[in-house]
């Protein structure tokens, strides 16, 4: 399932393309024409990110909200659009652009106070800018649920994904396990901090990326990892290989239906 850092990265394509057009939607797969036909003509208004949850804005017609899932994605293109294929949930043109939508979790129109609602129900989001880090400790400070598990809770923090759970946990030398309320607020404050600088890379390169400089293929000579997910990380499925820092086989289990990687000794 795509990370907070591409949904991010989506509301600012679909700004650049589209923001202060009027555009063409249509739905082709026949699953969103009702929607599609109130937005083909509006000028969009925005586009917004929160969490895993896009919001592309369009006045008085409301908010196209898209959660992707785990098969969903966008495709753009420049220029005229070809003709459109039966798989097409959503898409949205202008003469210059388009955007095609395929296999969304979610692809609805929402009103303004629909909107509000899913935002009230997500914890804060380390790309949203006001986004309070305390907010999130204070879920954390009260529960005996460990903190892996709690940061992939979505209405704790908003856009945290299985690889940034596991890198941000590795870099900090927490041990996934431990209950969130054992949790100190300096190290979740230094936490909170390395999430909105590596995420925001993640916006910036359009890749995950997560080790340090002294760690870095060039600088450790070994070759480039090489991974569908596209950086270079310390522990996400490097189940077996040893840690890039101590040596230590990087281990895996299960937990809460997704699998949870770490170095022991490093995260002791």
């Amino acid at each position: 399932m795509p990370e907070g850092h591409t949904i991010h990265r989506l509301a600012a394509d679909h700004q650049e393309r589209f923001g202060g057009r009027a555009v063409r939607a249509s739905s082709p797969q026949g699953k969103f024409s009702d929607g599609a036909a109130l937005v083909d003509g509006q000028v969009m208004t925005g586009a917004q990110a929160h969490g895993k949850h896009l919001f592309l804005g369009f006045g008085g017609a409301g908010w196209v909200h898209v959660h992707l899932g785990l098969i969903g994605k966008f495709g753009f293109g420049d220029g005229p659009a070809p003709p459109p294929t039966g798989t097409v949930r959503l898409r949205i043109a202008t003469p210059a652009h388009h955007a095609d939508l395929r296999g969304p979790a979610a692809c609805a129109l929402i009103t303004e106070p629909e909107k509000r609602a899913i935002h009230d129900r997500l914890g804060p989001d380390p790309l949203r800018p006001g986004d309070d880090p305390a907010r999130v400790h204070a879920r954390i400070a009260r529960s005996r649920i460990s903190v892996a598990a709690l940061l992939l809770d979505q209405k704790v923090i908003a856009g945290v994904g299985n690889v940034y759970r596991a890198e941000v946990l590795f870099r900090h030398g927490v041990d996934p396990f431990l209950p969130g309320r054992d949790l100190p607020r300096p190290v979740w404050d230094a936490m909170w901090a390395d999430l909105v600088a590596l995420m925001r890379e993640g916006v910036r390169t359009n890749r995950i990326d997560t080790v340090r400089p002294e760690h870095e293929p060039e600088a450790m000579g070994r070759p480039p990892r090489v991974d569908d997910h596209g950086g270079e990380v310390y522990v996400y499925r490097r189940t077996g290989q040893p840690c890039l820092v101590c040596g230590t086989p990087v281990r895996t289990q299960p937990l809460d239906a997704r699998n949870l990687f770490w170095c022991p000794r490093c995260q002791a």
